[in-house]
């Protein structure tokens, strides 16, 4: 018996084998044409120095000397494309070929572990959609608009804070952090606005689920982590070991628990016939869910409100940063945006929405510092590919990209391309898009069907901050900030570990 089970699971493991070595060969020559960087290492390719150095640094080099479509090497010898031609990023994400090139199974993985099956971890275009539309109703222009009333209530607590940390201070002067601030906002904001939930980390008291969020993404110069990034994509279960893995299991269940009590809480106090008005994301599931013959599963809720807060928490935060940080570098354009909203009261959405330096420096901020550096494909069948010119070298104005293979859409490369930007691209130049000719579309939250569905209401919070701040404080920074890849692409100190953005805050 013992000899047929070995017997059974060798087998097994030479078809595995067998197979995944047809699809390596199979897709080495179906991609040898492509040019690309030699392989820096047998067995971590290109992982540790993308890894390594500055986030998008070897994209931008690669594709300067290989054209629009390169070839490289990820771990054990995987193929893994990187993409900026124009026609072929339309295609990929575009109606026609998103459900054909779904996320990478690790990065599937990545979500499951940490959030559930939601909507980003959801394939196939009727699940997908389905998911969408659960979420939709509460993030249109008129939603958002409801909700602006709360983004200028938490960015009052955030600037009543910095308001103590002056008063208490001896100088005219204090240091901030704002990394952490921005975390705490971005994170308490969304509870408030898509689910009606205070958090109160405002108040600057400790918070398990900020500390678990901030522990699993901003601690990304360990070497664990580099092992596990490299690995994920072929061997996706390494995410379930070590210290990494625990932090991910426990950034789950924080989630999930204060998911539960959330949707628990509300079905006990709130009457969802009685909310007409209340366009809450938590106000239009409990609707969804009392108007249904079948009541909705707890699990499908837990991991879209677990979606919802850590979607909201990752990318604000890090744009807050940013955006904090190119003002502290500009006192010029701090005088500028503080003179155009100098009318008192808050501006309505539609009013922020108007203001053309303040639109221009965070779309500029979006520009240069791309929340998500790559925008992730895998090939779910073997396709054909359209390319706006052939590769150099061929004829052919199409590529065709092997079932399997790990594509990227490198964020960084597409919105500092001399072409389209001009040759001061790589210049934080708000006035680009005050410019008569100003045409030019962002990647930042990717296209098409799936495209950031919050985009507008993380544009609206981010401005409404920006307005409150600018108005009481100005901002300085004496640091040397560096750029660094965690599960977003955050600011810190240069030669730190972990994010950092100390800046020198005053009162206007």
């Amino acid at each position: 018996m013992q000899s047929l089970l070995m017997n059974a699971a060798l087998t097994l493991a030479t078809v595995v084998v067998g197979k995944f070595l047809v699809r390596f060969v199979y897709a080495r020559l179906s991609l040898r044409h492509i040019p690309g960087p030699p392989s820096s290492s047998f067995i971590w390719g290109e992982e540790w120095n993308l890894y390594h150095d500055a986030p998008g640094s070897h994209y931008l080099e690669w594709h300067q000397q290989f054209g629009k479509v390169v070839k490289f090497r990820g771990a054990c010898g995987r193929h893994i494309l990187s993409i900026t031609d124009e026609r072929a990023v339309a295609f990929i994400v575009g109606a026609e070929g998103i459900y054909k090139f779904p996320k990478p199974d690790g990065v599937r993985a990545w979500f499951q572990k940490t959030l559930g099956e939601g909507i980003l971890w959801i394939e196939g275009k009727e699940a997908h959609e389905k998911q969408r539309r659960s979420l939709a109703p509460a993030l249109t222009h008129q939603s958002v608009q409801k909700f602006t009333s709360i983004f200028y209530e938490t960015s009052g607590k955030l600037a009543a804070q910095w308001t103590k940390l002056l008063d208490n201070s001896e100088t005219e002067e204090v240091e901030i952090e704002v990394t952490n601030w921005a975390g705490r906002f971005a994170l308490d904001t969304v509870a408030r606005a898509t689910f009606s939930y205070d958090f109160d980390l405002l108040s600057g008291k400790p918070n398990a689920l900020a500390e678990a969020l901030d522990g699993l993404t901003n601690n990304e110069n360990k070497l664990s982590s580099f092992y596990m990034r490299a690995l994920f994509w072929i061997f996706p279960s390494v995410l379930s070991i070590g210290k990494k893995g625990k932090m991910i299991r426990r950034v789950k269940a924080e989630l999930g628990a204060i998911a539960c009590k959330m949707w628990r809480d509300a079905k006990t106090s709130l009457d969802a016939h009685s909310t007409e008005d209340d366009k809450t994301l938590m106000a239009l599931m409990l609707k969804a869910d009392a108007a249904s013959d079948q009541q909705l599963c707890e699990d499908e809720i837990v991991a879209q409100m677990r979606t919802v807060l850590s979607a909201g928490y990752e990318t604000v935060s890090a744009i807050v940063a940013w955006v904090l940080y190119e003002l502290a570098t500009n006192p010029r354009l701090q005088e500028q945006l503080r003179a155009e909203i100098s009318s008192p009261g808050d501006p309505s959405l539609d009013e922020l929405n108007k203001y053309p330096v303040l639109n221009s420096i965070i779309l500029e901020t979006l520009r240069l510092h791309p929340a998500i550096l790559e925008n992730h494909h895998q090939a779910a069948e073997t396709i054909n590919v359209p390319l706006s010119a052939p590769i150099p070298g061929r004829a052919a104005s199409h590529l065709v990209i092997p079932k399997g293979t790990v594509l990227l859409i490198p964020v960084n490369v597409l919105q500092t391309d001399p072409e389209i930007w001009g040759d001061d691209a790589h210049l934080f130049r708000p006035e680009r898009w005050i410019e008569p000719d100003a045409k030019r579309n962002l990647f930042a939250f990717s296209e098409g069907p799936r495209s950031c569905i919050g985009k507008k209401f993380a544009l609206a919070e981010i401005k409404a901050l920006t307005v409150t701040l600018i108005q009481q404080f100005s901002f300085s920074c004496s640091h040397e900030i560096e750029a660094f890849q965690s599960f977003v692409i955050r600011p810190r100190v240069r030669g730190q570990g972990s994010s950092s953005l100390p800046l020198t805050v005053r009162r206007v």
